[in-house]
């Protein structure tokens, strides 16, 4: 495996990291919005992710992005006939997204950012400990 690989494979993880979070960050900030009836709730964003195959000494070259999953898009019914969306029964439509839930892949998220981040910086420190090697 070369330097530079550590580097790509590094860079996969962090950009489908930065993926998840801002996929997770949408969902957060939608999880009390209300829509009518008639309409569909908001779809909780999922992402589904595979290795990539075919790196240097056949072993994987990072991971990618295969497709987002949407959540239910009939939501939840709730009553809230004060609600200026209800309908006439005085229902709306809430997402079906269970915030724990979400703030949980969020810190899963957030480590794992960081982790790869921590990779690119490790191998920045070993590269330039090499070159100075090459000076001595």
């Amino acid at each position: 495996m070369s330097m530079f690989s550590i580097f790509s494979i590094a860079g996969t993880g962090v950009d489908l990291h930065r993926t998840w979070l801002d996929a997770i960050s949408n969902n957060i900030a939608n999880v009390n919005t209300i829509r009518r009836t008639s309409e569909t709730a908001y779809q909780q964003e999922d992402l589904v992710a595979s290795p990539l195959g075919g790196g240097p000494d056949g072993i994987g070259a990072g991971v990618q992005i295969d497709h987002v999953s949407y959540g239910n898009p009939n939501g939840i019914l709730a009553y809230d006939p004060s609600n200026p969306l209800a309908d006439a029964q005085g229902y709306i439509r809430r997402p079906d997204i269970d915030l724990g839930q979400q703030m949980g892949a969020l810190m899963m998220a957030q480590r794992g950012y960081q982790a790869n981040l921590a990779v690119v910086q490790r191998a920045t420190d070993a590269y330039q400990a090499a070159l100075q090697l090459g000076k001595i």
